[in-house]
């Protein structure tokens, strides 16, 4: 079977390669935007899953601390029961006492009693103290888990919005992307597809001249260049980030040439955090 070649590249001119990398960027910077849109909600989603997750767990493991209170609470109720028992038992054998030893020792054993019953009586109340906290922290727990499940429920909304309108877009993105790609020769393509993953936050690999600066880094352009960039006769990097520079005028169209404004007519093609 023949392998596939690379269409011909029709464009030959610094001025049509630099228009093409600079079409190719605009799309890329599309589709970057497309994915910053909807990369920031799953992982919301997901943040929000994991946090119901623990909540969850967190009221499980409340709700067995409280039943494993209860459970002491009966035993000490059991206890009570018992010593209470063991009183009128001791308390009948008095009948039947035939000295003061045996008096003595069968007072003994209710003393002995009743002192278990008023520790069985404080271990109750202490531990209803603790239960009564628990279930105060249950409360809010659950409160705070059905609050979280309406927030996840409402971010899983947004997100199916998003998709279902950025889909499209995006679909239309790489179809345009593909066609801008086969107007550019492989190893522009390759220096491209390097810085494009180098400066990853924000993807330019093409920067215009805005001010006299790298639209990029903001680092000041010798004049030479900026003139050279103008004669559009060979392809220049900035020497301080290594991007691909575009004179203004073949960017934006030559009513943007000296337009005072860096940002112009870029829209959503640089991110924000770099017009800063």
């Amino acid at each position: 079977m023949a392998k596939a070649t690379k269409p011909v590249v029709t464009t030959s001119t610094v001025e049509e390669r630099l228009t093409a990398l600079h079409e190719l960027q605009k799309i890329d910077s599309q589709i970057d935007n497309v994915h910053k849109l909807k990369g920031e909600l799953p992982e919301e989603v997901n943040a929000l899953n994991e946090e119901i997750e623990q909540i969850e767990e967190r009221i499980e493991r409340v709700r067995a601390d409280i039943k494993d209170l209860e459970l002491k609470v009966a035993k000490s109720n059991a206890d009570i029961g018992e010593a209470e028992n063991l009183i009128n038992k001791y308390e009948r054998q008095q009948d039947q006492i035939k000295n003061n030893r045996e008096y003595e020792s069968i007072m003994q054993q209710i003393e002995l009693q009743q002192l278990e019953i008023q520790l069985s009586q404080k271990r109750i109340r202490e531990t209803r103290a603790v239960v009564a906290n628990k279930e105060i922290l249950l409360e809010g727990t659950i409160k705070r888990r059905d609050q979280k499940l309406k927030e996840l429920e409402a971010k899983k909304e947004e997100l199916r919005k998003i998709i279902a309108k950025t889909d499209k877009d995006e679909k239309n993105y790489q179809k345009q992307r593909e066609k801008a790609r086969k107007a550019i020769d492989e190893r522009m393509l390759a220096q491209y597809d390097r810085l494009r993953v180098f400066y990853f936050r924000d993807g330019l690999a093409i920067a215009s001249i805005d001010r006299t600066a790298c639209g990029g880094c903001h680092q000041q352009i010798p004049p030479q260049i900026q003139v050279e960039l103008r004669h559009r006769k060979r392809i220049l990097n900035c020497e301080h980030c290594g991007r691909v520079l575009i004179d203004r005028a073949l960017a934006y169209g030559e009513e943007f040439a000296n337009d005072d404004s860096p940002y112009a007519d870029y829209g959503d093609f640089v991110d924000s955090e770099w017009e800063e």
